[in-house]
């Protein structure tokens, strides 16, 4: 957890009942309209990874988009996007994963690492752990190295951080939710 994790957290909105009764969704907007909180959030992941070798950072489309672009810019690397499918104009690998209820699919262009490149998954939220595994997983077929997986929050009473780690992958998150939160 950050050093700012505490501040982040208050700052997060809880939506109880959304977007089905049962449900607390946590909403980033407030921390994202708040610039001092919003700058707390960056600084969270710069600090974390500003001395470590990231090649890039791949983000999750599309709230992942919102942390992954300034942090690339910061840590000097280049930024990837993971999109979902049918949203890349180029050849693309994709990488299909189970939800809830279905499947989905994520997709990143087939030249967007070079062989070992060190790379920094960014996402707004773990819950299952689905699409940051997915992602995980074109990244190394893409011959990238996965140095870590980094999110907003953790909702550890879903699974998802303790799956992501069972498929040997580190996890930060910048804050935490149980479900009693």
């Amino acid at each position: 957890m950050s050093i700012y994790g505490d501040y982040i957290k208050s700052v997060i909105r809880t939506v109880p009942d959304w977007p089905q009764p049962g449900v607390n969704f946590r909403d980033i907007t407030p921390l994202l309209q708040n610039s001092a909180a919003f700058r707390k959030l960056i600084d969270s992941f710069v600090h974390r990874y500003q001395e470590m070798e990231v090649d890039a950072v791949a983000a999750i489309d599309a709230r992942g988009f919102i942390v992954g672009a300034p942090l690339a810019y910061e840590l000097g690397c280049s930024f990837v996007p993971v999109r979902k499918k049918g949203k890349l104009p180029f050849r693309t690998i994709s990488e299909t994963y189970t939800l809830e209820y279905g499947e989905a699919e994520v997709e990143l262009h087939s030249d967007a690492f070079k062989q070992g490149d060190r790379i920094l998954i960014v996402d707004d939220l773990i819950a299952t752990g689905g699409t940051m595994l997915a992602a995980a997983k074109l990244i190394s077929r893409s011959g990238g190295q996965v140095m870590e997986t980094a999110t907003i929050v953790d909702l550890p009473d879903l699974g998802g951080s303790r799956r992501i780690r069972e498929a040997g992958y580190n996890v930060f998150a910048v804050c935490s939710f149980t479900e009693d939160e």
